[in-house]
């Protein structure tokens, strides 16, 4: 049963993801970095909030982060985990919880971002406030985003293996596929045997 919406959708907030970060260029291991705009859209492509970012990740072991949209005026210190083969991982140190984390929250009326452990029992996911049926379709949506690549979207319900995917990865996709419309089709069947029933 999807939860009451008494909680704050952790998605109709803004967020960071150190990873996506990195990949974007607007922070990278081993250098100083910015100030480089950032913004964030929605799912119409329209702006939702802008500012800028900084990072200094020249240290070994530390380092930060800084964040300007409006009012809200935050540095984040980073910190490096080692790798199991090598290497080092950079995480956001949470400045609530004081945890390590890939990936921080502003939710709806915070003064900070913060990771989701930061508000015990006020927010949620969005999958969160959905029925199983609508997470089985939220979550096909996803894995067909996944594999699409530059392929026409009317034109697959499942795509086909991306060139770059591990056979072991998309066999995965297929099986979570698979299941979540198994889902579906034992939720219509259901439905159906219900309706005759009363007719």
């Amino acid at each position: 049963m999807p939860r009451s919406r008494q909680r704050i959708c952790l998605q109709e907030g803004l967020k960071l993801d150190i990873n996506v970060l990195a990949r974007r260029g607007l922070i990278a291991p081993g250098s100083a970095t910015g100030p480089h705009a950032i913004r964030w859209v929605n799912s119409d492509g329209e702006v939702i909030a802008s500012g800028w970012i900084s990072a200094d990740m020249q240290g070994d072991t530390e380092g930060w982060l800084h964040i300007q949209i409006g009012q809200l005026d935050q540095t984040i210190t980073l910190v490096t985990f080692a790798r199991h083969y090598g290497g080092q991982q950079w995480f956001f140190v949470c400045p609530i919880t004081k945890s390590r984390a890939s990936v921080l929250w502003l939710p709806r009326g915070a003064q900070q971002f913060a990771s989701r452990h930061a508000w015990p029992g006020q927010v949620a996911y969005r999958s969160q406030f959905m029925t199983a049926m609508d997470r089985a379709y939220l979550g096909m949506e996803r894995i067909k985003q996944r594999l699409l690549g530059e392929l026409d979207p009317q034109e697959w319900d499942l795509p086909p293996k991306p060139k770059w995917m591990r056979w072991k990865t998309y066999n995965r996709y297929v099986e979570r596929f698979d299941r979540y419309e198994a889902a579906l089709d034992a939720d219509a069947l259901s439905r159906t045997i219900k309706l005759m029933r009363r007719s």
